[in-house]
């Protein structure tokens, strides 16, 4: 299955929130995520990525039908001179996982952005940590680094990779 990335509208704002709440209530198992009193996992940020060009929010669909398969979502920040990329949240509706949609979705996130990148699996997290792992030295044939809880590569040099 072929995937392609949807930039995510203000018109598509509660259906990728929706989306993101599945995301939160999958990964609090491991990271504590909360409920409030209205059995919402909030998002603080959320709004941001509607309003801030260094935020950026996709939905992974299916080339040949469209259908939505998951989303992803990309910050974009300073640190001294540098700009980072980040993958900020992640998520592969499980019906699709296994169908390397999930590697195929940060490999084309990886060639729209070129610098450095940070990527934090989902705290405590096996096979977030495996799942990034494996992708990233794949992307990088190995030229990355982990340092406290983080794959960090520069990907400016590296040969596009396509799957």
């Amino acid at each position: 299955m072929k995937i392609y990335l949807d930039k995510v509208n203000i018109d598509n704002k509660e259906i990728l929130y929706r989306l993101l709440e599945y995301s939160l209530f999958e990964e609090s198992l491991y990271d504590k995520n909360e409920m409030n009193a209205k059995a919402i996992f909030e998002y603080d940020d959320f709004d941001s990525y509607f309003t801030d060009d260094n935020k950026k929010s996709y939905f992974i669909r299916n080339k040949d039908n469209n259908k939505l398969l998951g989303f992803v979502m990309i910050n974009t920040y300073m640190d001294g001179d540098n700009k980072i990329y980040s993958i900020t949240e992640f998520m592969v509706i499980p019906k699709y996982r296994k169908n390397k949609i999930g590697k195929q979705t940060a490999f084309e996130c990886f060639n729209m952005y070129k610098g450095i990148w940070k990527v934090s699996p989902s705290y405590g997290s096996k096979d977030a940590f495996n799942f990034w792992k494996n992708v990233i030295d794949e992307y990088t044939n190995n030229n990355n680094e982990y340092i406290d809880g983080v794959f960090i590569f520069n990907n400016k040099q590296l040969i596009k990779k396509e799957d």
